[in-house]
């Protein structure tokens, strides 16, 4: 599964336990999730997964215990800067200053409320974005994960910051919004850097119509901090004849930050597929997401763009915060080149490929994380190899090996670095050792598989 490419079907809407429920489904190891849950704060057992049956679909149904803090306590006392009574249809709010018994409405992940009163002084703390994000930055994830769910959350804050006229240090979770949101979202992050798909395809998200009751009175649906986040991310929507609300702003967030093409599924072998549950029942459809993994028939050409920008002014120390934003932006491949300018001026030559759904994207990253004041771009013909991940088994644990192929042939093989350096790093041995391992334990795999064919 591992390597290939993902689609992801959105008929009933879009929402973090749907699409967490459906990778589970798809295979990906629950330890793989757990190990990152438990990274961040939040803990494994947080997570429940069981199969439930949704209109006749057998589908992942995630549920997420929200009790308890994930936080370190110091960090719940964020001072209140603004004030908002409510959460404007979503998770986030902004937190107003209020009387000492204030009535809040908040509204789940499918658009449920429910009303409560309670004293600010009373534990029902709300974070800052800022201290989720500082959390996650902090946690021992894996690059691919940090980047996943920090650009994920970026783009939640984001909207809502837009949306209240303020600034996204002042966007503030409640703190069950935050609790399941973080282990949605990392725990999707978590699942799609193991996947490491080439691409990600969704045609549209569902997203319902009508109108939702929250703490600002009634607004129209789909909820405007998950339109804001598609809009952003040039996603295609579509009503989907459902007089409620199908696309939660968590859902949006996490397709905007996934999905690298708005088309129909390419053409390709299915490998795999996962059903994800939602918590309602719809009077016409099944309320589940279904993703599928594709393998390509053979070669593939396509066209990227190549984006540039000559630096000669920045610290070498930001390079690597660079590339990592390139690649959450939708970068396809990020790297380097030593040049010398005018004057005889050492300096670098940021280059990155991206789709062309994502091209503007990774231009504004290039624009807003460097020195440069321009970039260039040129659209280039390129032809791909399918690719596979295979993972096998060395004295140095499980490797995966990233598999290129023309058809049946396999015309390629290489050990991944980063795994290869973290089991070295275990083992202290020698990074050459682990990857002339695991290439040889990849040899003996398909000499064993050529044989048994």
């Amino acid at each position: 599964m591992r390597g290939l490419h993902l689609h992801i079907d959105c008929p009933a809407g879009a929402a973090g336990d749907m699409m967490l429920g459906a990778l589970i489904d798809l295979g990906v190891p629950l330890d793989v999730i757990g190990a990152a849950l438990d990274a961040v704060g939040a803990g494994r057992k947080r997570l429940t997964a069981n199969r439930i049956m949704k209109r006749g679909i057998a589908a992942i149904d995630v549920k997420v215990d929200a009790k308890g803090h994930i936080l370190p306590e110091h960090q719940h006392a964020a001072p209140v800067r603004k004030s908002d009574p409510g959460n404007s249809g979503s998770f986030v709010a902004i937190k107003f200053r209020a009387e000492a018994n204030t009535r809040h409405v908040h509204v789940d992940e499918h658009g449920d409320k429910t009303e409560l009163v309670h004293s600010h002084d009373h534990a029902h703390p709300h974070h800052h974005y800022a201290d989720i994000r500082w959390q996650i930055s902090r946690a021992p994830l894996s690059e691919g994960t940090r980047a996943r769910a920090l650009d994920i959350f970026d783009r939640l804050a984001r909207a809502e910051a837009k949306l209240h006229g303020t600034t996204i240090d002042e966007v503030m979770f409640h703190e069950v919004g935050a609790v399941d949101s973080i282990v949605d979202i990392v725990g999707t992050a978590a699942a799609l850097d193991w996947l490491a798909p080439t691409r990600v395809t969704c045609a549209s998200v569902a997203m319902g119509h009508g109108t939702l009751t929250c703490a600002h009175g009634v607004l129209p649906v789909p909820a405007p901090a998950a339109l804001e986040v598609l809009r952003e991310a040039s996603a295609i929507t579509t009503d989907g004849g459902v007089a409620s609300e199908l696309c939660t702003p968590t859902g949006a967030a996490i397709l905007a930050g996934s999905v690298t093409q708005w088309s129909p599924a390419p053409a390709g072998r299915p490998i795999a597929i996962g059903w994800g549950a939602g918590d309602s029942d719809l009077s016409d459809r099944a309320n589940v997401m279904r993703v599928v993994v594709l393998a390509p028939t053979a070669a593939a050409g396509d066209s990227v763009w190549q984006i540039d920008a000559n630096l000669d002014d920045m610290s070498p120390e930001l390079c690597s915060a660079a590339s990592d934003a390139l690649f959450a932006a939708g970068a396809v491949d990020v790297w380097w080149t030593p040049i010398t300018m005018k004057k005889g001026r050492p300096a670098l030559t940021l280059s990155a490929l991206a789709a062309t759904e994502t091209r503007d994207a990774v231009i504004a990253a290039f624009l807003r994380e460097t020195t440069t004041i321009g970039v260039r771009y040129t659209e280039l013909q390129r032809t791909v190899l399918a690719r596979a991940i295979v993972e096998v088994d060395t004295r140095y644990g499980k490797i995966p090996v990233k598999v290129a192929m023309d058809g049946d042939t396999v015309r390629n093989a290489a050990p991944e670095y980063e795994a290869c350096a973290a089991a070295a790093r275990v083992h202290n041995v020698p990074v050459k050792s682990v990857y002339s391992a695991a290439l040889a334990a990849y040899d003996t795999t398909a000499a064993s598989a050529r044989r048994e064919s």
